[in-house]
């Protein structure tokens, strides 16, 4: 049987000289790309993969829950991001 989900996933892509980066706070996953279109093709592929896996193993509830998930209806729902700023950081003394 197959399971499917519905939800909107919250990723960020970070250009790394001539990298792409996609990531996601929501399950801690990354990848790279030589361009934004390849890294955002790869970071869908990892994404069901990681789902593929986890139902697989039949944990997927307990890996959202502890990825702070909540689960309404049983419906699943990534954390909400609210912001990101550049904050000044001193290191050292």
């Amino acid at each position: 049987m197959k399971m499917r989900l519905h939800f909107k996933l919250p990723v960020s892509f970070i250009k790394e000289g001539k990298k792409f980066i996609a990531y996601t706070p929501a399950l801690d996953l990354s990848t790279t790309g030589d361009s934004f279109e390849q890294a955002r093709g790869r970071f869908e592929d990892v994404v069901d993969i990681f789902f593929e896996e986890v139902v697989k193993k039949g944990t997927l509830d307990k890996v959202l829950a502890d990825y702070g998930w909540t689960k309404i209806n049983k419906n699943w729902s990534p954390p909400v991001a609210i912001g990101q700023e550049n904050l000044p950081v001193c290191v050292g003394g």
